[in-house]
């Protein structure tokens, strides 16, 4: 392993596009100390010890004022970080960051894959007049040519607009009625992975603002993260955990989770 790190975590505290509820901006320091909890170890299932000197660098959470361009701030530190060779992941926050994000990714990688992972489509043109809401932000990346491929998995909320979006765009959805558990996903392009923890059924990921019940367990979704292949991960963000829904805890211990197998992922 070398010295340098190869993995960023980026904490992004914005919920301001949230269309329901607010507080997934207070998500980023518990999903750390989920991740850093004795409870558990830093090793992933398959084999990567996130503990080692030299595997990740913290950067810290943004400071973003949602009045202040925070959309510009996002993708500015994202594109610092690529420009140094780190791998990032992001810690949400409301799923409207992936726009940004993606934005600067799409900068350095043209032919970019997209896996989604979630139970909503998040492709409105618009929802309540806001077109950078946290439903809207893959009619934005797509709008923009900032992908060449977006798979959606998990999607169990499809309605008649987003499902004329997903045609004009030609999204691939893997919807939760036709789900297959033996399911591998291919892809031939640097790929970018988002997670949105209502992809969850709520039973394990209480803690979200939008309950949607008929989800994946866990294990499913770690289960299908371990068995994607592309040439390169390139990053991937978790959004969407909403503290003020998880009086347990659960919902932390699964991000810290998912946080885990998704970065060793990206190092493997």
């Amino acid at each position: 392993m070398d010295a340098r790190p190869k993995l960023a975590f980026v904490g992004i505290p914005y919920d301001a596009n949230s269309s329901y509820l607010r507080g997934a901006a207070s998500a980023p320091a518990l999903i750390r100390e989920a991740f850093r909890c004795e409870s558990s170890n830093l090793w992933s299932e398959t084999g990567v010890d996130l503990g080692s000197d030299g595997v990740v660098f913290d950067a810290g959470d943004l400071e973003l004022d949602p009045d202040h361009e925070p959309f510009a701030k996002i993708e500015e530190a994202i594109a610092r970080l690529l420009d140094q060779d780190f791998l990032p992941v992001l810690l949400g926050g409301d799923h409207s960051i992936t726009y940004p994000i993606v934005k600067a990714f799409g900068k350095k990688y043209p032919t970019l894959h997209i896996l989604h992972l979630d139970a909503h489509p998040d492709l409105y043109d618009e929802l309540h007049g806001n077109r950078y809401s946290h439903a809207c932000p893959f009619a934005r990346i797509l709008e923009d040519g900032l992908a060449e491929r977006l798979v959606q998995v998990g999607v169990r909320t499809m309605n008649g607009h987003q499902q004329e979006q997903a045609d004009r765009f030609g999204v691939e959805v893997h919807a939760m009625k036709d789900w297959d558990d033996e399911i591998v996903l291919r892809f031939d392009a640097p790929l970018y992975i988002s997670v949105d923890l209502d992809v969850l059924d709520p039973a394990f990921a209480p803690g979200v603002s939008h309950h949607e019940p008929g989800g994946l367990t866990t294990r499913q979704v770690i289960r299908l993260i371990q068995r994607v292949t592309a040439p390169v991960i390139v990053g991937a963000d978790i959004v969407e955990f909403n503290p003020e829904r998880d009086p347990s805890g659960v919902t932390a211990v699964v991000s810290a989770k998912l946080l885990k197998e998704i970065a060793a992922k990206l190092l493997t």
